[in-house]
């Protein structure tokens, strides 16, 4: 075992990958309940996408850890789950049994560039600072999302939103979630998300705000109500509208990977010299075969969390960290009656406070360079305000093509960069957003 991994080479121990893992898996834990209540929106059966959520974080965190041999855990996205029920099903009126089928050709198409190359044409095609501006969009999307869900943000006829009733005690429940949670994080503690959510609930039980559940432990719920929906109805995504959905998705969960691996492979010592990661094409075809697992089960694009710096942080240095996680999520199965106190009250803190972490990358972005600013100050505030990911992908790279342009800077404009404007152009002009 330790050879297959190359302990000694990575300087790894059997306790600390097993400690590693379990980090690993505690801190991301949440999306165990995050994520079906996210889906649920969009009218999925909630046990059947928490049994999804599970196996498809399971099986593509063991492949990332026998086959990429890389110390990082898999789960269905954050901000790709609510781009799926807000956006795509919610304002776009899109079935979700087309939708998931969205997120399997996602998947395949992932696995075809990442076995031709062409993930590196496209790595270098898009700006940088847009890289970071969709990052800090998705954050305050999915940000925005908890504090609406929770009731912290309502709606209003005159100025479109405004605070909510702070004297109702459910609200109250989630700005005390919030401010645990926040305080965790200040004082570094690594499973913050989790120890947050697990007082929210404490909190919301002793006050009679959430229902205790019926048991802890019961037989794993029937898959039924989501498995195979995806390959059914993959042949209703081959449309102008479905597959620009299906090309966000794509670019999100492409882009997340990357991050993450770069992130992940600097930390456990895996980054060469050029700047290439060792077995990093290996993680780049075990998160997208995941995607495809994942949305065969029932759920939406599964890809790397950066949640695994956790782990490596106490000892994760290989792949068989990776497959402790997948054998927690398996173990995970037998609680979905935890589903029952999982409110929207409880996972509108992990949402905010997952959200402002990813802002952190404004702070990359050129502000001083206009060309550069405003495409990707559209692209953070155009995605909470038009409540859609895509569209605020699609107007921060029309705007910078078009004024890189201007700026007489036609060849530092990538023909993919040309190709993807003409693109959106048609995707705004015939009412596809």
């Amino acid at each position: 075992m330790s050879k297959y991994f190359n302990f000694e080479k990575r300087g790894a121990s059997f306790k600390g990958e097993i400690i590693g893992g379990l980090t690993t898996f505690i801190t991301m834990s949440y999306v165990l309940f995050v994520n079906p209540d996210i889906l649920g929106a969009a009218g999925m059966d909630k046990n059947s996408v928490f049994v999804a959520t599970a196996l498809a974080a399971a099986v593509g965190t063991l492949i990332m850890g026998i086959y990429a041999k890389f110390p990082m855990a898999l789960a269905p996205g954050m901000g790709l789950n609510a781009f799926f029920a807000f956006t795509v099903c919610g304002e776009m009126g899109i079935p979700w049994e087309v939708a998931i089928s969205g997120v399997l050709l996602s998947g395949i198409i992932f696995i075809i560039i990442s076995v031709t190359g062409l993930r590196e044409l496209i790595i270098k095609a898009i700006p940088q600072n847009l890289k970071y501006a969709v990052s800090a969009g998705i954050g305050l999307f999915i940000a925005f999302v908890g504090l609406k869900g929770s009731g912290i943000i309502v709606a209003d006829a005159s100025t479109l939103v405004k605070i909510g009733d702070l004297t109702n005690p459910k609200v109250l429940l989630a700005v005390f979630g919030l401010l645990v949670t926040a305080i965790l994080l200040a004082r570094k503690v690594k499973i913050a998300i989790f120890v947050g959510m697990v007082c929210t609930v404490i909190a919301g039980v002793v006050f009679g705000l959430i229902g205790t559940p019926d048991a802890i432990v019961a037989p794993i719920p029937s898959l039924e109500p989501t498995f195979g929906v995806a390959i059914k109805n993959l042949g209703q995504v081959f449309n102008p509208q479905m597959l620009m959905v299906v090309f966000t998705m794509l670019f999100m969960d492409f882009f997340d990977t990357a991050g993450t691996l770069v992130a992940v492979g600097s930390k456990v010592g895996l980054v060469k010299e050029d700047g290439s990661i060792e077995n990093g094409s290996k993680a780049l075809l075990s998160d997208s075969v995941a995607t495809c697992v994942g949305a065969v089960f029932g759920t939406t694009n599964t890809t790397s969390y950066i949640e695994s710096l956790s782990g490596a942080s106490v000892g994760a240095r290989t792949g068989f960290s990776s497959v402790i996680v997948a054998g927690m999520f398996l173990l995970s199965m037998f609680f979905s009656p935890l589903l029952a106190v999982v409110t929207p009250e409880v996972t509108a803190p992990a949402l905010i406070i997952v959200g402002s972490l990813m802002c952190s990358s404004l702070a990359d972005i050129n502000w001083k360079e206009p060309e550069i600013a405003i495409p990707a100050f559209l692209i953070v505030i155009l995605m909470p305000l038009s409540y859609s990911i895509a569209i605020g992908i699609a107007f921060g790279f029309c705007t910078y093509v078009v004024l890189m342009m201007f700026k007489g800077k036609f060849k530092e404009i990538h023909p993919v960069m040309y190709t993807l404007a003409v693109l959106f152009t048609f995707y705004f002009a015939f009412g596809v957003a």
